[in-house]
Order: C-alpha cells, then sequence, then structure tokens
C-alpha cells in the first residue's frame, strides 16, 4: 500500500498542472488501476505534437477519439483523417455499457454520454464538403516536391508558373498544367524560348507522366475550384465546442500519392495563412493523421523534408499535428524527435524482428523506476496505453500505464441516415460542392493557339493570293510582249524593199 500511495504521488506531482487540462485516464501499477491517479494532458502542450502507436485492435482509434471529444468540449476545432471509416459517431452520444461505468469508476471520474458537433469532408466523390486546392496555390516548389522531378525539371516548373504570372493565365487544375506544359514544346515554343530560354521536349514529356500518374491516383478531382478556406476548420458551434472536421479517406487508401499530397498542401495553407500564436495557452487547431505510413510511405526525400520542415515550424502557428500508426518506427526521426505526447499501445512479439522494435520503441520513453518498459508493452489490454506528455515547462512527466477513459460518443460509423441528415445541416457544403470550371490556361492557351493558326492560315491565303496575281501580271506581260513582236515582225517584211520591188514589178505588168 505504501508502494501505492509513492506511486500515486509520482503521478499526481508529474501530471498537475497550473493551466486548463484534459484527462485521459488513471495510472496503472503492476497491472491494476490506481484509482484518481490522473493522467492530465496541459492544453498548452498541446501544439507540440504528439503520436499513437500500437498494434491493430489495441485501441489507437477510441483514443484518438477521446483526445478529438475532449479537444472539442474545450473550444477547440480538430480535423481529422478517417481511413477506415469508423469515426463518424462523434457526432451522436454513447449508448453506455456497464463496462464502461466499471472502467470510470476504476479511474475516478464520471461518464458523460454526448455527441458533438461534426462536418463530413471529402477528396473524393464521396458524399461531404469537397475539398480542392488549384495548382497555383501549391506554387512551383510544393508542385515540384510532390511530383518528385529533378533539378532541371522543378526549374522549368519555375519558368512556365513565371510564363503564367506575366500572363495572366489562371493554373487551376491539372488540365491546365499538361496543356501548359504541351504549349511550351508546341505552338508556343518560340515564344517561350524567346523570353525565357528553351525548354526541353525530354523534360517536358518527363515532368507530363508525373503529372499523369499523379491523376490517376485521383488529383483531378482534388485540383480545382472552388479552393478550401482553411478559416472554415475553425468553427465554433453555438454551445462553443469546437468543430471535429472528418475527413473521409476511406477509398483512398490504395493512393498514397493523393494522400500525401492533400495532407501536404493542407499543412502549407495552414501555415501561411493562420496568424503567428507565440506562446499561447491552447492550441488554435489539431490535426490527427490516422494510419500516418501512409504519408510517409511514397514519400520521396523532398517531400519528407517539407514535412519535417512544416512539422518544426506550424506549432508556433498553434497547431498540433498527431501521428496515427502501428509502430514509432513508421514515422521518420527527424519527425519523431519533433512529438511531445506519446501515447503507446501494445506491441506484440510475434518474431525476433519484433521483439528488436519493442526494444528499441521501449528506449523512445522515459526511463521508469516502476516499469520495465519492453515488458509492459506487451501486456497492456484493450484500452490500455503507456502515456508520456510535456508538462507546461516543456519537461516530459513521467511514464504511465494508463488505463485510457472511454469516449463519450458512439464508437461505431453513422447509418446511412444518420450521415444524410448530418450533411443536410452543414452551413458550408453548398459553398464548395458547386462544380466550377472558369476560363484558365487551358481555355487561353487553346484560345491563343485558335487565333495564331487563323493568322498563319490568313497571312498563308494572302500570300497565296499574292502570288497568284505576279504569275497573272508575268503572263500579261508575256502575251503582250509576243503580240508586240508579231506586229513588228509584219510591219517589217511589208515594208521590206524586196516586197515593195516585187509589188511595184506586178502593178507595172498590169498598166501595160
Amino acid at each position: 500500500m505504501a508502494n501505492q500511495q509513492e506511486f500515486f504521488d509520482h503521478i499526481t506531482k508529474g501530471y498537475t498542472s497550473k493551466g486548463d487540462s484534459i484527462t485521459l485516464g488513471a495510472a496503472m501499477l503492476d497491472g491494476e488501476t490506481i484509482t484518481n491517479a490522473l493522467v492530465n494532458v496541459p492544453l498548452k502542450t498541446l501544439n507540440r505534437h504528439g503520436l499513437i502507436a500500437g498494434a491493430t485492435g489495441t485501441g489507437k482509434t477510441k483514443t484518438l477519439q477521446i483526445l478529438a471529444e475532449n479537444l472539442s468540449e474545450k473550444g477547440i476545432p480538430v480535423l481529422l483523417m478517417d481511413m477506415k471509416g469508423d469515426l463518424s459517431g462523434i457526432a451522436q452520444p454513447s449508448p453506455g455499457h456497464a463496462k464502461i461505468d466499471e472502467r470510470h469508476e476504476k479511474i475516478g471520474i464520471p461518464f458523460n454520454a454526448q455527441k458533438f458537433p461534426v462536418e463530413i469532408l471529402t477528396l473524393s466523390e464521396q458524399p461531404g464538403v469537397r475539398l480542392r486546392a488549384t495548382v497555383s496555390e501549391f506554387g512551383p516548389v510544393l508542385i515540384s516536391r510532390i511530383l518528385n522531378v529533378s533539378e532541371t525539371q522543378a526549374g522549368i516548373i519555375s519558368v512556365l508558373f513565371k510564363y503564367c504570372d506575366d500572363n495572366k493565365l489562371p493554373l487551376l487544375d491539372l488540365k491546365d498544367f499538361k496543356k501548359l506544359l504541351q504549349y511550351a514544346t508546341g505552338d508556343g515554343k518560340a515564344e517561350i524560348a524567346e523570353q525565357y530560354g528553351r525548354i526541353s521536349p525530354a523534360s517536358s514529356g518527363a515532368i507530363l507522366r508525373k503529372i499523369v500518374e499523379l491523376e490517376q491516383q485521383g488529383g483531378d478531382l482534388f485540383f480545382g475550384e472552388k479552393s478550401f478556406d482553411t478559416d472554415d476548420l475553425l468553427r465554433i458551434d453555438e454551445n462553443g465546442m469546437g468543430y471535429i472536421n472528418i475527413v473521409r479517406l476511406t477509398d483512398i487508401q490504395d493512393r498514397p500519392k493523393l494522400f500525401s499530397t492533400f495532407m501536404l498542401c493542407m499543412l502549407a495553407e495552414i501555415y501561411s495563412t493562420f496568424p503567428e500564436q507565440g506562446d499561447s495557452g491552447r492550441p488554435e487547431l489539431v490535426i490527427f493523421i490516422d494510419e500516418a505510413h501512409l504519408i510517409f510511405k511514397e514519400a520521396s526525400d523532398a517531400l519528407l523534408d517539407q514535412i519535417e520542415s512544416i512539422v518544426k515550424l506550424i506549432r508556433s502557428k498553434g497547431v498540433g499535428i498527431y501521428f496515427v500508426t502501428q509502430n514509432p518506427t513508421d514515422v521518420p526521426d527527424a519527425v519523431l524527435s519533433q512529438l511531445g505526447l506519446k501515447i503507446q499501445h501494445a506491441l506484440r512479439a510475434f518474431t525476433a524482428k519484433d521483439r528488436k522494435a519493442i526494444k528499441l520503441t521501449a528506449e523512445n520513453y522515459p526511463i521508469s523506476e516502476y516499469y520495465k518498459t519492453d515488458e509492459v508493452l506487451t501486456s497492456l489490454g484493450i484500452g490500455e496505453a503507456l502515456v508520456s506528455v510535456l508538462n507546461e515547462k516543456g519537461i516530459p512527466t513521467p511514464l504511465a500505464a494508463t488505463m485510457l477513459r472511454a469516449p463519450m460518443s458512439r464508437m461505431d460509423v453513422l447509418t446511412e441516415d444518420e450521415l444524410k441528415d448530418l450533411l443536410g445541416k452543414s452551413k458550408i457544403s453548398t459553398a464548395y460542392n458547386e462544380e466550377i470550371d472558369r476560363e484558365s490556361a487551358y481555355e487561353m492557351l487553346n484560345k491563343k493557339i485558335e487565333i495564331a493558326h487563323k493568322e498563319e492560315a490568313k497571312e498563308k491565303a494572302e500570300e497565296e493570293k499574292a502570288a497568284a496575281k505576279r504569275a497573272t501580271s508575268r503572263r500579261s506581260s508575256s502575251s503582250s510582249r509576243s503580240r508586240s513582236s508579231s506586229k513588228g515582225a509584219l510591219e517589217k517584211m511589208l515594208t521590206s524593199p524586196t516586197i515593195i520591188r516585187s509589188v511595184l514589178g506586178i502593178l507595172s505588168k498590169l498598166i501595160k
């Protein structure tokens, strides 16, 4: 009992904060939950990013749900990446259960079932608020990194963006971008070469193939208008609760290129548009990326560098990013080192490689006199996790094996009727779901080519007309010269002395 009291004091001291916080659950010792040994996360440190990891079926998604609910309750908006399609239930209250009540009794906090304000977003043709961005908004540097082109090809992309800026050609979708590349090595080759230098057809062809690859993964659905305004992620409902924005990604799991493109665009847009927050007492927005390994799986080195830079810098904008994945090794070390909150669910050791990974994972957590971390990692039950957060001074808290609280909302998906009703109540869907295809680079370049062809045809017709006129003139002149020559010859013949003498001879004979 003395040991439990010592442990209770150790946890209470480590997880007590002066400012506002959210409660994850209660600490455990030797497999037993210590009631009221609450594990709290200060709101002030939630922009320091985090990781939720663990084997399949250990409760990662429910932990994500718990964090999202509590943030919303505190008036902090949330953006969730829903890869499996099981987070929409946040819009409905939990039906409750005897086991939930038992769990909360052990933890020492009451259970209150409630629903939360939810907005369903989509990257594809699934129902929801459509997320889009224009090619111009990405800019040449980000587009080059997404397409993973060479340095030379990146230079060509920069030149083409400059050409569009100088000539007021809007680059909205991939159709515009492809047309621009074709124009640069076709009808507009001479014009662009004169002003910006020659563009190699081989390089433009390589870029075009990269665009087609992105297009095949659904990029044509994402690029275009109307662009999503990231300020709409920051909405608060009439009860002061932050909106939980859920991006449905169930149909793009096999299209990691589109997923990473969307995420990088969203993070870059948030970073460029959100004001600096400094050391505020709470985050402005918290982003949860489920199945985070999909971002890094197909990412090039340039793309990883971009993600790393954004993760380092975006917290000054009051934005926290939380990666949800099976193993911490799924996240690059450079990104992992930036994560303040770590929630590690159970890992399974089936092979020697698994055991090695568990030992490596254990080394990422603070040393504790109460736990053998690598052993605890394999013995945690569903809804239990090792937790380490940053306190208000930025110092890691004591490691705590934690019995996590239950979600207040439904731990299941919405029915079709419930989803339809939720989508019908959306206040922003009308603004973003309208199809817009205004005149842009594709149409303007086609018009430019058409005018050039017409002028070329007109010039050719005029040249042909002039040539015909010259030919007619030459024929007329030649005929005139011929007639004049014949007349002259006749006159010469008639007036010659021989003809005259002959005529006079004939006349003299007739007179006699």
